[in-house]
């Protein structure tokens, strides 16, 4: 347990310093969830405000974000940069480091599923939700399936170079798919935003 202490520390001291990681998969969907928010935040659409519809989808954002995209990156950068091989060598159990890893990553999960809630509290007026444990239960649970989908994946990327891509092309576009950013309501308004920037018209 101190070995194991230590190396949360570690990781955590290592999330925190990398400013890539945790811009992109601690900040983007909090800057998501203010501009979005602002966007159609006050639409309402079978009575549920985009604001709250949205509080949701940037938590399961973040969750993917954080414990599959964050994890995997970092694993396969360790793995290919020969860490992983010296930490073996080390009196530190292989164990102790996984959880640590682990840890770390759901901590910073939880620390941004309570900085959105905050967000949406102040910017959005909306309400602490009613059944935190609940909450915190299936939070836990999905996160935790992230991270196991995410040290999964890292077999099938071969090389350091190759991780951030392999990893986006999966989770964006299941973001995008599952709804995470606007409700199904929302899916034509946001193809003809696409259209009028992209050339897209005709296609569409």
């Amino acid at each position: 347990m101190r070995l194991f202490w230590h190396e949360l520390r570690g990781e955590i001291l290592l999330y925190v310093r990398s400013r890539e990681l945790a811009f992109f998969t601690f900040l983007l969907p909090m800057i998501f969830f203010v501009l979005l928010g602002s966007t159609y935040g006050d639409d309402t659409v079978d009575g549920v405000r985009g604001s709250d519809f949205l509080l949701a989808g940037m938590i399961g954002y973040g969750a993917i974000s954080i414990a599959f995209a964050g994890l995997a990156i970092v694993l396969v950068i360790r793995r290919e940069s020969g860490i992983l091989k010296r930490l073996r060598a080390t009196p530190l159990p292989a164990g102790a480091y996984v959880a640590a890893v682990l840890g770390a990553f759901l901590l910073a999960f939880a620390v941004e599923v309570i900085c959105l809630i905050l967000l949406g509290r102040v910017f959005f007026g909306i309400g602490v939700p009613d059944r935190l444990g609940s909450l915190i239960l299936a939070l836990l649970l999905g996160a935790l399936a992230f991270c196991g989908l995410g040290i999964g994946v890292t077999a099938l990327i071969k090389s350091a170079e190759g991780a951030s891509a392999v990893v986006n092309a999966i989770y964006l576009p299941a973001a995008f798919l599952a709804g995470a950013f606007f409700s199904p309501h929302h899916f034509p308004s946001v193809l003809r935003a696409i259209a009028d920037v992209l050339p897209l018209t005709y296609f569409l």
